[in-house]
């Protein structure tokens, strides 16, 4: 359908087919240049020490968690409104996996249920090693309380922001203050995209030299991590047992060209967002919530059906994808999928996340959309539920 309106585009311009050619063209393709040129202009960017690129989020996730000694007979929480990812890294640690229950306003990990539910866990010696709060749609999470509380129970936070390259909490970016280490996704849909990518920011040195052993199979030129004497400038040992998740350079050119424009873009989804706010705003409808001392990055924007609305989530999602709109549901809850049901978890665990799941759709933001086609988002939502 041509005059289709996905919940996401790509935004590549002339610049980003340049970088990528030119890396096309040189001496390297994978393992060259353009992977440390983009870590150093993403730390900068996000005002942080050391950032890692990587294949994916996904794979960042799981490092990092190897990184900060996630293993067996370990816990980690994550909240159950994200993508599987966010839990599935524990698992691949062979950790113990639970979920924190979402703020409704927000939609981000409740610091108030997480507050209760490391109390609990005090009392019967099972307080998580990790805890992962998603900043969801790119919203940052409230990761100055959530600080204080890893200081006072002696957990670490790998904050998932895969939603919130170019996001801002309390003045500062996203990635660079309160966690020990950040997640960004770059997957094509994503603020910034590298078409698949991902990168870990921390201010730990150690911890980044960690992921990137482990980025690359574990193995090791650095004379400083070499356990035997040097056979000769072809010597190399592994060290530990890491994985291929290696990022190639032509993604890395991509990425870092599409970072040149990470603040123009943003700008672009706050405007939607705004105008969606506008719209929007007399309708039966929970709109995404606002913090004075945050700016999301808009990722995604979730409506949540109210209680006066004249239809149901299914009805609207199948009249809006009848009339060529993209609409998606972000997510449904992790803890209600048939491998976490097979460990334990069931409806009714986490009764915040489920609400929110009933009611939510998203519905399409991205820079290059134009008025007209917000307009054409909105009218097909107001003849439905209004």
């Amino acid at each position: 359908m041509s005059d289709f309106i996905p919940y996401s585009r790509q935004q590549i311009e002339q610049s980003d087919i340049d970088a990528v050619v030119e890396v096309l063209t040189s001496d390297f393709l994978t393992q060259g240049p353009a992977i440390e040129r983009f870590e150093k202009a993403f730390a900068a960017r996000h005002q942080v020490a050391h950032a890692v690129a990587l294949s994916n989020a996904t794979a960042a996730l799981h490092i990092a968690c190897l990184a900060m000694g996630v293993g067996p007979g370990s816990q980690v929480w994550t909240s159950p409104i994200s993508f599987v990812a966010s839990a599935n890294c524990a698992l691949y640690c062979g950790a113990a996996i639970d979920f924190v229950d979402i703020d409704p306003e927000s939609r981000n990990m409740s610091v108030e249920r997480l507050a209760e539910k490391l109390a609990a866990a005090k009392e019967t010696g099972t307080l998580p090693n990790v805890v992962i709060p998603v900043d969801f749609c790119g919203m940052p999470c409230d990761l100055k309380e959530m600080r204080v509380l890893a200081d006072e129970y002696g957990f670490k936070i790998l904050q998932d922001a895969s939603h919130a390259t170019g996001a801002e909490y309390q003045g500062a970016p996203v990635g660079c203050q309160y966690a020990d280490a950040s997640v960004f996704s770059f997957h094509a849909v994503k603020i910034v995209t590298s078409a698949e990518g991902g990168m870990v920011t921390t201010q730990d040195a150690k911890l980044a030299r960690r992921i990137a052993l482990l980025r690359s199979h574990g193995v090791t030129r650095d004379e400083d991590m070499l356990e035997n004497p040097s056979d000769g400038g072809w010597y190399y040992e592994q060290v530990d047992l890491g994985y291929n998740y290696r990022i190639t350079d032509v993604q890395a050119a991509l990425g870092a060209s599409q970072l040149d424009r990470v603040d123009t873009m943003q700008a672009e989804r706050r405007a939607r967002a705004d105008r969606y706010d506008e719209i929007l705003a007399d309708l039966p409808l929970k709109l995404p919530s606002r913090h004075g001392d945050r700016q999301s990055a808009w990722h995604l924007y979730v409506i949540e059906l109210g209680a006066d609305a004249k239809c149901d989530r299914a009805a609207l999602f199948a009249a809006m994808r009848e009339a060529g709109i993209g609409v998606n549901v972000h997510y449904i809850p992790i803890h209600t999928q048939p491998h976490y049901t097979r460990l334990g978890f069931k409806w009714g665990d986490f009764p915040a996340a489920e609400t929110y799941y009933d009611r939510a759709i998203t519905i399409p933001l991205f820079p290059a959309m134009t008025d007209e086609e917000q307009d054409r988002v909105a009218q097909i939502i107001r003849e439905h539920v209004a």
